[in-house]
């Protein structure tokens, strides 16, 4: 695996991703972007992050709620694993996760049942874009706030050799059952220099 992401002499976090080799698609979420998400959006109850990972994110939702549960479908060290999301039929207060990109469909299929309240992923802005996206998942239920990141978050595998920058937009997707109509939101800039 290239630990630095140096390509052709240079450094471009986002052209290259690497899976880990205990699973798919695995990018431990810098901590500002889940700090910009509790900073503008209340949480109420208790707090299911479906996608743990390391736990980076549910460090930081533990300071929006007293209640967090980690799961993994993988073993990674942290929370409970073998917690297959995409069939489960439990159901929480709310979910907020950065999902497996080429598992997000699933992800908001299952979380829209399995959110009793708020249903939060972290995905690429160009989630919005498709018609079968638009057919199955937004005309049916949109989501009830984009928050556009004003900074580019660069993901990066544990280990990796943090530098460059990443040149691939990102946002939160917010179903809030008390909601209606989609609003379209952006944060302001600060977080990566706050919370970094």
């Amino acid at each position: 695996m290239d630990m630095t992401y140096n390509l052709n002499g240079g450094f471009k976090p986002t052209t290259k991703r690497f899976a880990d080799l205990d699973g798919p698609d695995f990018f431990p979420t810098p901590a500002w972007a889940t700090h910009a998400l509790i900073d503008n959006e209340a949480f109420q109850g208790d707090i299911w992050e479906s996608a743990c990972g390391n736990g980076a994110m549910s460090d930081v939702l533990a300071q929006a709620s007293n209640s967090v549960r980690s799961s993994d479908l993988y073993d990674r060290g942290f929370g409970e694993s073998g917690i297959d999301f995409l069939n489960t039929s439990q159901s929480t207060d709310n979910i907020v996760t950065n999902p497996p990109y080429n598992a997000a469909e699933g992800f908001v299929k299952t979380g829209l049942v399995a959110a009793k309240k708020k249903f939060a992923l972290l995905l690429r802005l160009a989630f919005l874009e498709g018609a079968n996206r638009q057919r199955s998942i937004f005309s049916v239920s949109p989501p009830s706030r984009v928050w556009v990141f004003s900074e580019r978050i660069t993901f990066y595998p544990a280990g990796a050799t943090v530098k460059g920058t990443g040149t691939t937009a990102y946002a939160w997707f917010v179903w809030d059952k008390d909601a209606t109509g989609t609003e379209l939101k952006w944060f302001k800039p600060g977080y990566k220099a706050t919370y970094s």
